[in-house]
């Protein structure tokens, strides 16, 4: 049988999701353990994409081929007995042979988590400390300019000349933390990322947030498809998987 599941992860341990010779990875340690389950009989685990070092996950997904006919409530417990406490299975359902995990999915979205108060040595790990103020509004209108369907190859660590970009941004949002409006949330919703985009972008984006690039400029970065042009990578611990759609 062929099962769908849902799941979160801490990625502050991992050195990213997918596996690794000799280093400890979200898929490595799920693998582990459902092979166990299974029998000894190896289990892949594709995922709807992989994260990368630091990245944690709200709600990944992800499936597998299962040769043991187990109630799924059962499953889902056994799994979350077996893998370490950072990483936890949600949700489990039995789907069709032909569906996909990666390949099935329309839209995923990605939220980047900023401290623009005093550091805080307790959220290191899960948000990133600029520990600055931003011209918010700036960063907003510029958040307006990603939106559509754009050539994003300023924005990605390019592998070759041939490298397809075009990915279409269908929304967008900059949203301060009611309780403390020191801690901002970017929300980026698209069809597909290329690695790194996510990260590219919001450090062009809190480049404009400092004063150093207009908001426009996110139209001319776009345009030029030269990664030299946008800003830096933002640190991975403030970037999270929030859902991915089907």
């Amino acid at each position: 049988m062929r099962c769908f599941i849902g799941f979160s992860y801490d990625g502050s341990k991992y050195f990213g999701y997918q596996k690794q010779i000799d280093k400890r990875t979200v898929q490595g340690v799920m693998e582990e353990a459902l092979t166990k389950i299974n029998g000894g009989d190896f289990v892949s685990l594709v995922a709807s994409g992989r994260t990368d070092a630091g990245v944690h996950a709200i709600h990944q997904r992800a499936h597998f081929d299962f040769n043991k006919d187990i109630p799924l409530n059962k499953l889902k417990r056994a799994i979350n007995s077996l893998i370490p406490d950072d990483i936890y299975v949600s949700t489990i359902t039995k789907v069709d042979s032909t569906f996909h995990a990666r390949y099935s999915a329309k839209a995923k979205e990605y939220i980047y988590i900023i401290n623009m108060g005093p550091y805080n040595p307790i959220e290191k790990d899960y948000v990133y400390q600029y520990n600055k103020k931003l011209d918010i509004p700036e960063m907003e209108r510029a958040l307006k300019y990603v939106e559509g369907t754009h050539d994003f190859k300023s924005f990605v660590k390019s592998s070759g000349d041939n490298d397809d970009c075009v990915r279409t941004i269908i929304q967008t949002s900059l949203v301060r933390d009611i309780k403390n409006v020191n801690m901002i949330t970017l929300s980026i919703f698209g069809t597909g990322f290329k690695r790194y985009m996510v990260r590219n972008i919001v450090g062009t984006l809190i480049e404009i947030g400092e004063g150093k690039r207009k908001s426009e400029d996110i139209i001319n970065i776009l345009n030029i498809k030269d990664r030299t042009k946008a800003g830096s990578c933002v640190p991975a611990c403030g970037l999270y998987l929030k859902d991915v759609y089907y």
